[in-house]
């Protein structure tokens, strides 16, 4: 079956760069950005099948690997590069060259790809059954309704319609808002809220409640009690990171000034404590690696070959050399070797988290936010200070963050081929074309973006690079609140404790609880679904499957819209963009927070109608 076409290469590679830009738009804007796997298969679907009349879900595959790998490349570098521009434009530091972010974007691209290889049979074939991974079982299920066609197909796209029908009317024409927020004024500092957004219920559904109600706890936590507590007692006080009294702050200032160092400190703490619990499993995997070492993979089934260990390791040294000796990266030997034991530490971290909790819910900042901590605190103490330990800083924090998002996207893609019987080699192949594609691209996309209206300011306020700034000022001017990380240390170790999972936990407590409420609704439709009484496990089963489906078709079709109204913004129109042309709030047009919750409340309706109503006859 053909796989590694050339028209599978070339169409992964555009998508590659559409799906990057749009969401390095996207993530500068609102700090989010959206899984590109499950739109580039349906696109790919769409080109393949229908305009070129070719029938092979192989390729399909191919191209969402080499697709997605586009927006992680992106979600890494905007995540963290734009502290550099942000640097160059108060006059502190020197504009990064073109070269530079394609380097930095590379290296870290290639290296998560690598990294990600050896723990393919371990992660993806011996815990099958047991990690989930969301976006690459929802990927597999479209890739093969498709390919089945008929009733599979029908739920998958009624999904992709519904939701970019809903993601078109929330966030393009803003007839209500996306956000419903709550401040409750008579328990000062907390609040409630909910992104009621499609793709949020499809995760939900798909992750299951278990996970949902750990994301829920950690959201509760820091919503409604370290925030109250940090209200209670701050009252009128200037406390440092804020530079306002807590009491003028409200609910926002106090999670983005106080709770998101808390949740840091608990990300950390959670991938440390998964990475000492995984030692043993990545130990055997490294020893069956090791014993593979040199051989030829022309002995092994198709489906179980991968890149051969001596290609993994002559890479990662080649990488090594290049941050080491090209002039263009700013970094010492030194640097490089940080980079090698952070990466494969977070590598290991995120190729296990995404399984567990979707690619969606990585939490990438928190990870580099740690890797910047403790980078900065070694930089300083060897004496590299000022602007350049604050650039090998961010360099380094760079090529950590894209290796994260990377080796979680890779873990996802080769869930998605080991479900749909691809050949792994091939898609670990298609990763790397996916890279370089999306690593050049990249530098370009940032230096628009800048020049259209530069960054920190009200159009791109970059979010996750202006805190990683401020952390790396903040070790290297000594002003940064370890207190509130040792909060967040000290919260996941009794998590720890409580025999609960940690790093759901912890993610809840990192994003805003806006994040988690929509999951826990998507979660208690497949807790309901899942208690209900049946015929036979069969009628069970495919009930559980139909919303499997469907909401996966939610993820792919807001994914989609997302894409096309970033492009939307860049569109110029009238003295603004076409984004803005189409906003009816702005006219005075919207349904308000009420209309949000009526328009979740309905689409939620939606996964009961394709799951449990559709199936009434054979439903005890």
């Amino acid at each position: 079956m053909p796989e590694f076409t050339v028209t599978s290469i070339l169409l992964g590679v555009v998508l590659a760069i559409l799906f990057g830009g749009a969401n390095a738009y996207l993530g500068l804007r609102v700090g989010m950005t959206v899984s590109a796997s499950i739109p580039a298969a349906v696109i790919s679907m769409g080109i393949i099948r229908i305009i070129l009349k070719k029938e092979s879900i192989l390729e399909n595959n191919m191209v969402q690997t080499i697709g997605s790998a586009g927006e992680s490349v992106a979600a890494g570098a905007i995540f963290t590069m734009p502290a550099l521009f942000m640097w160059a434009a108060e006059g502190v530091g020197e504009m990064p060259s073109l070269v530079t972010i394609t380097l930095i974007a590379l290296c870290g691209g290639l290296l998560g790809v690598f990294f990600m290889i050896p723990l393919r049979t371990a992660l993806i074939v011996k815990e099958h059954g047991i990690v989930p991974y969301p976006e690459g079982t929802a990927c597999a299920e479209v890739l093969m309704a498709g390919e089945q066609g008929g009733s599979k197909a029908t739920s998958v796209f009624a999904g992709l319609g519904i939701a970019a029908f809903y993601k078109l009317i929330a966030d393009g024409f803003k007839l209500f808002p996306s956000e419903v927020d709550y401040s409750i004024s008579s328990y000062k500092g907390s609040g409630i809220g909910a992104d009621v957004l499609p793709a949020l219920a499809g995760v939900g559904y798909i992750c299951g409640p278990r996970i949902s109600s750990y994301m829920l706890a950690g959201g509760v936590t820091a919503w409604f009690v370290v925030m109250p507590l940090i209200a209670s007692f701050g009252g009128d006080m200037v406390l440092f990171p804020a530079t306002k009294p807590i009491s003028e702050l409200g609910t926002w200032g106090i999670w983005s000034s106080y709770v998101r160092y808390v949740g840091a400190g608990a990300v950390a703490t959670g991938g440390i404590i998964s990475l000492i619990k995984s030692l043993p499993l990545i130990v055997t995997t490294f020893r069956d690696a090791m014993k593979g070492y040199g051989q030829g993979s022309a002995s092994v089934e198709r489906t179980a070959q991968d890149l051969s260990l001596k290609v993994v390791l002559l890479g990662i040294i080649a990488i090594v050399l290049v941050m080491w000796l090209v002039p263009a990266i700013p970094l010492t030997l030194f640097g490089a070797i940080l980079i090698i034991v952070f990466g494969f530490f977070f590598a290991t971290v995120s190729s296990r988290m995404v399984g567990l909790v979707g690619s969606s819910n990585n939490p990438v900042s928190g990870m580099t936010i740690a890797t910047l901590l403790i980078t900065t605190i070694i930089l300083k103490a060897t004496g590299n200070t000022g602007m350049a330990g604050m650039v090998a800083a961010i360099t380094i924090g760079s090529i950590i963050c894209i290796v994260a998002a990377i080796a979680g996207d890779t873990s996802q893609d080769l869930k998605t081929g080991y479900i749909v019987g691809a050949t792994p080699k091939k898609q670990q192949i298609g990763e790397v074309i996916g890279v370089f594609a999306s690593a050049i691209a990249i530098g370009a996309i940032l230096y628009l973006l800048n020049s259209a209206w530069g960054y920190g300011t009200t159009e791109l306020p970059a979010p996750q690079a202006t805190l990683m700034k401020m952390v790396i000022e903040g070790v290297m001017g000594g002003n940064l609140p370890w207190n509130l990380v040792f909060v967040g240390v000290g919260i996941a170790i009794v998590i720890e404790i409580l025999q609960m999972p940690v790093l759901p936990f912890a993610i809840g407590l990192y994003l805003p609880i806006h994040l988690s409420t929509p999951i826990m609704a998507g979660g208690l439709i497949r807790l309901y679904i899942d208690k209900k009484k049946y015929n036979n496990n069969q009628t069970k089963n495919n009930v559980i499957e139909s919303g499997i489906l469907y909401t996966s078709g939610l993820i792919a079709g807001e994914g989609l819209v997302g894409i096309l109204l970033a492009v939307f913004a860049v569109i110029p129109v009238a003295g603004g963009s076409f984004g803005d042309y189409i906003n009816l709030a702005s006219r005075g047009i919207s349904l308000g927070n009420i209309g949000g919750l009526v328009f979740f409340a309905a689409l939620l309706l939606t996964i009961m109608k394709f799951t449990v109503w559709n199936n009434k006859n054979i439903v005890e």
